[in-house]
This record gives C-alpha cells, sequence and structure tokens, in this order.
C-alpha cells in the first residue's frame, strides 16, 4: 500500500518555505511534527480536561496525554498499512488542539456562546485558526506554516465539510475523501478513549469493573480470556489487561478492515481514496457494532452521571459568565485580541481567547470577573 503515503510536492510544501526548510535531510512532514509539538497551544493540552479535571486526581488522562496516546495507536496502524507515519503522527499530535478548557462541555458552552450572535464553535476549526493564524512565533511566516497535508487533515480527520456552508475551506478538497492518514486519526482517537475513559471512570470510583464487564460485550470476552490466563489474580490487575486485550483487538480490526476495503474497491492511489464514495478506513460491521455498544455504556453510566453532570454545569457556568463579561468589558481582554476584533469581531475573537485557557486559567479569570460583577 505504499501508494497511499505520499501525495505530490504541492500537497507535502506550503509555497512559503525556504530552501532551508525544504533541507531534504528533514522531511516536510517531520518538520510539521517538530513545529506542532513546540506550539504553545499543545504545551496547554496539558491543562486541559478529557473527561475528569486535573483538580480530581494527577492520575486521569489530561487532553494532551490522551493526544500521545492517539498518536502512539495511529502510528502503529500507519505502519501496519504502509502510510507515512511522519504525517500521521503529526495529525495526531494536531488533532484535539483545538479544544477549549473543560473538554466537551466546554465546547458546549463556547458554541452556545456564539449562537447568540449568529456564530458557532467548531474545534477542528478552531485548531486551523490556531495552526494558520495564532501560533506567531516565526520571522518568515505567520502562523506555523505546516504543509497542506497537514492542514487538510486538521480540517476533515473526523467529518467531512461542505462547500455551501464553509466556503472558505474550499482549499481542502471539501469533495473529495481525505487521505487514509487522516481518515485513521478518528479511529485511532476512538481507541484511545475507549480505553482510557473506562480505566479513568473505575479509578474515579464512578464504574464497576463487574458492572462494565457484563454491559460491554468487548470487555467481558476480553476480562474472561484475561482471568483464564491469570487465575487468582486481582480483579484491579486483570481489568488492566483487559483493557489493552481490547485496545489490541480494536486496533487490529482496523488494520485488516481497512486493507479489505482497499482491496475490494481496488484502490491504489491516493486519488483512489479521496474519490471513494465512502470513508476506507473503518472497523469490520461487527466491532463497529461493538464500539457503538461501548460508546453508548459510557454515555448512559459515565458521561452524564450526576457527578459529570454537575462538573458539566460549573464549566458551562464559567464559559458562559466569562463570555459575557468580556462582551460588556472588552477592554478586559488583552490588548492583542482587542485589535483582532476589528477585523474578526469582538464574538469570535472572545472565543478564540477563551479557548485558548487551561482549566485553570480560566478558572483564575472567571475569579477576577467575579470581583468585578460584584
Amino acid at each position: 500500500m505504499e501508494e497511499h503515503t505520499l501525495s505530490t510536492r504541492v500537497w507535502s510544501e506550503p509555497a512559503g518555505r525556504t530552501t532551508i526548510e525544504n533541507d531534504p535531510r528533514k522531511p516536510a512532514f517531520a518538520r510539521d511534527r517538530e513545529r506542532i509539538v513546540q506550539a504553545r497551544a499543545f504545551r496547554r493540552l496539558a491543562g486541559k480536561t478529557q473527561v475528569f479535571t486535573s483538580r480530581e486526581s494527577d492520575h486521569f488522562r489530561s487532553r494532551l496525554t490522551h493526544t500521545i496516546e492517539v498518536a502512539q495507536i495511529a502510528r502503529e496502524v500507519a505502519r501496519a498499512l504502509c502510510l507515512n507515519e511522519e504525517l500521521v503522527e503529526a495529525l495526531a499530535l494536531v488533532h484535539d488542539i483545538g479544544h477549549p478548557p473543560f473538554g466537551h462541555a466546554g465546547e458546549r458552552a463556547l458554541d452556545k456562546c456564539l449562537q447568540a450572535h449568529g456564530l458557532r464553535f467548531d474545534h477542528n476549526l478552531h485548531a486551523l485558526r490556531i495552526v494558520e493564524h495564532f501560533e506567531d512565533w516565526y520571522a518568515a511566516h505567520r502562523g506555523l506554516n505546516l504543509t497542506l497535508g497537514v492542514r487538510e487533515g486538521i480540517v476533515k480527520h473526523s467529518r467531512d465539510y461542505s462547500s455551501s456552508d464553509h466556503p472558505l475551506l474550499a482549499p481542502y478538497f471539501l469533495d473529495q475523501r481525505p487521505p487514509l492518514e487522516a481518515q485513521l486519526i478518528d479511529l485511532a482517537d476512538e481507541i484511545a478513549y475507549l480505553t482510557a475513559d473506562l480505566d479513568d471512570g473505575v479509578e474515579s470510583g464512578l464504574l464497576e469493573i463487574d458492572h462494565i464487564c457484563a454491559n460491554i460485550t468487548i470487555m467481558g470476552r476480553a476480562y474472561e480470556q484475561v482471568e483464564r490466563d491469570h487465575p487468582g489474580v486481582e480483579p484491579k490487575f486483570l481489568f488492566h489487561e483487559a483493557l489493552q486485550v481490547m485496545q489490541t483487538e480494536l486496533t487490529e480490526d482496523l488494520i485488516t478492515n481497512t486493507v479489505r476495503n482497499v482491496r475490494e474497491h481496488n484502490l491504489l492511489s491516493l486519488a483512489g481514496v479521496r474519490a471513494c464514495p465512502h470513508r476506507v478506513a473503518t472497523f469490520s460491521p461487527v466491532y463497529e457494532a461493538q464500539r457503538r455498544e461501548e460508546k453508548a455504556y459510557l454515555f448512559r453510566v459515565l458521561y452524564t452521571c450526576d457527578f459529570l453532570e454537575a462538573e458539566h454545569d460549573k464549566a458551562e457556568n464559567v464559559v458562559t459568565t466569562l463570555f459575557n463579561h468580556y462582551m460588556r468589558s472588552p477592554e478586559h481582554l488583552p490588548a492583542g485580541y482587542i485589535e483582532e476584533s476589528a477585523t474578526d469581531g469582538l464574538p469570535r475573537v472572545i472565543a478564540d481567547y477563551i479557548a485558548g485557557m487551561t482549566d485553570n486559567y480560566i478558572l483564575q479569570q472567571f475569579w477576577v470577573a467575579s470581583k468585578l460583577l460584584r
């Protein structure tokens, strides 16, 4: 499947790159990976919620540690499929860079705030704004100057956009499927969080091992297998081993089924992948059903449990209060954002500012705003 590894120079090199930046000793996607890791927005992922905030325990996944786990899985899949591992790693490392504080609760709150002004918040599109606009540290250009291949993957790795709804995204081949390197990122993300959220859920005391195994087919089967192999071992160790078995099964199925799809549709080039009427990187029907079963369980039992719903309500209050505070008093924004508001409008730059905050920083700013509102 080597045909899928690279397309053209136009796709792998932005026009603005200098001779030094095109040094053949450092491939374009490797340079992209380095610039992503060095970005401030990437470092801030360490202080952003995955499911549980760091205030609860230092052992829970942050958005950064989750990202690292996604990169590990994605590279394993890419290696098995003979895809471009450097491109895949860059996409995995950047895929969550646009998330605001407080996880999906923070994103929902920010989106709701913007809807009142006829706008929306989408973490993928915000990630594109970050790498093209906000990471402004280089003498030769604004943004990270990432390759078109990585920027397309940021936009399209998890969903498709229409040119009618998003005309500014026209350069990203909206009428075509993304390359396999981008397609597999969303599923590597699924594998990572389906494993990690069960682990963190048990660590938190909100999930019980027996209940998980009784309600999630793939985990029940994996636990039984591990229990047979390691009789008499404490359940917490068996559970951890079973999580690894589940992750391996999902990863291997993704690899096997993607190869099956490539062969079934005779996809011999990147052009063939782009023209395919549906995504090529998928789980098999059996494992897709088990993935859906587990995801439904997590939503029903963990993500919407009373404890996390209370956390989500707090997050919405913090984000909404701070957004409205800046709308009323934009002079409290950093000077650079006030300047940007002349071009992008005040609601958008407030969302940009809030989205870049870590959990701790937004709580500090909320405390300051609350004092001013008294």
